[in-house]
């Protein structure tokens, strides 16, 4: 590897704009390997991190950037999962403590010694970056690099949110927020075979719903969205609320039908005072979801690639993150940006049932 130096998007202090500094490229350790990235992501999550927003804040100085993909150039001691030349994802949850009740069972998003990419340890808004290959995501061929860039978390959430709503094909699944993850989430619940309800508040949004296949949309600002889906379907056996609002916490809980399961991923400020008296006569389940465990993850890259799941992205160069985080504040980006580090055109890949690269504009 030539390089000694890489250019990184690095936070130095909060609700400042991000500095283009050059580092060093870093080394990996044992079950580490170093990543040349190609594309990654820009999620909500990167701006929250940026801005120090949660209560547990990242420590200063980093690099965010947790919807990593790129190819493998160098492998640390003890790796056997990956080798050079292969194409390696980080994802929010770059590493696990492996020996918890949480990760023995399956369930390593739970573990209280969870480190997250771009959070507690550096991420990909960098040429290189390290990551745990115990952890890292493979990249199907059939997904280009900007394409796989956005289920890496976008994707594999509302993968995730989907399965825990528990519905079976057929039945009828509602999708609360047609923004990056509804976007997606619509188009995984159609490969899973539920029937599909949309609601934003945008008309646009609901426009890219109807064209992705949804059997109703519905605008919450001009009909009753609880009414309609009672009148028409007697309420829906899952719900996924995306949208970041209480009153779409409140329209998805209603929107549920007796016995159904309402997840939420999703994180409005504030507290969501739950209406006990419907969820207990109704028996609703209401259940959070964190991402998605490597299982999860293996899931919606294959998915994806196999059935052309693919998000609405627009890319941009390292250099225009902070124009990025402005236009995220603002609610001015539709679908995904994911920045491009590759400086070529976009090239499809076939995957044995049709080419899939992002839906690019």
């Amino acid at each position: 590897m030539g390089h000694k130096t890489m250019q990184a998007a690095v936070v130095r202090a909060f609700q400042q704009p991000l500095r283009i500094e050059e580092l060093p490229v870093p080394v990996p350790g044992r079950h580490q390997i170093l990543i040349q990235t190609e594309a990654c992501g820009v999620c909500h999550t990167d701006l929250h991190a940026a801005d120090g927003d949660w209560p547990v804040k990242p420590i200063l100085p980093f690099a965010p950037g947790h919807e990593g993909v790129g190819k493998v150039v160098a492998v640390g001691d003890g790796v056997e999962s990956f080798k050079i030349g292969d194409r390696a994802g980080i994802a929010w949850l770059y590493s696990a403590c492996g020996e918890c009740e949480w990760c023995i069972t399956g369930w390593e998003t739970l573990c209280p010694q969870a480190q997250y990419g771009g959070y507690s340890v550096n991420g990909a808004f960098a040429e290189y970056v390290v990551a745990d290959a115990r952890y890292a995501a493979h990249i199907p061929d059939g997904l280009t690099s900007v394409a796989a860039a956005p289920i890496l978390c976008a994707g594999v959430t509302t993968y995730k949110g989907l399965k825990e709503t528990e519905t079976e094909p057929g039945e009828w699944v509602a999708i609360v927020g047609v923004g990056g993850l509804g976007h997606l989430a619509i188009q995984y619940a159609k490969a899973m075979g539920f029937q599909v309800i949309a609601v934003d508040v945008h008309d646009d949004k609901l426009a890219l719903a109807r064209e992705l296949g949804v059997s109703l949309a519905i605008n919450s600002t001009k009909d009753d969205p609880v009414k309609i889906v009672e009148r028409e379907i007697g309420g829906a056996h899952g719900v996924l609320i995306t949208a970041p609002s209480l009153p779409a916490f409140r329209q998805g809980i209603a929107m549920t039908r007796r016995r159904g399961t309402c997840v939420l991923v999703g994180l409005p400020p504030g507290e969501f005072p739950l209406p006990v008296f419907d969820v207990v006569l109704k028996r609703i389940t209401v259940r959070g979801s964190l991402v998605g465990t490597r299982a999860d993850m293996h899931e919606a890259l294959a998915l994806a690639a196999c059935r052309g799941i693919a998000a609405d992205v627009e890319t941009e160069p390292l250099g225009e993150i902070n124009n990025v985080f402005d236009r995220l504040r603002q609610g001015k980006i539709h679908g995904r940006v994911v920045l491009d580090f590759s400086h070529r055109a976009l090239e499809l890949v076939g995957c044995g049932v049709g080419s899939v690269g992002a839906r690019t504009r």
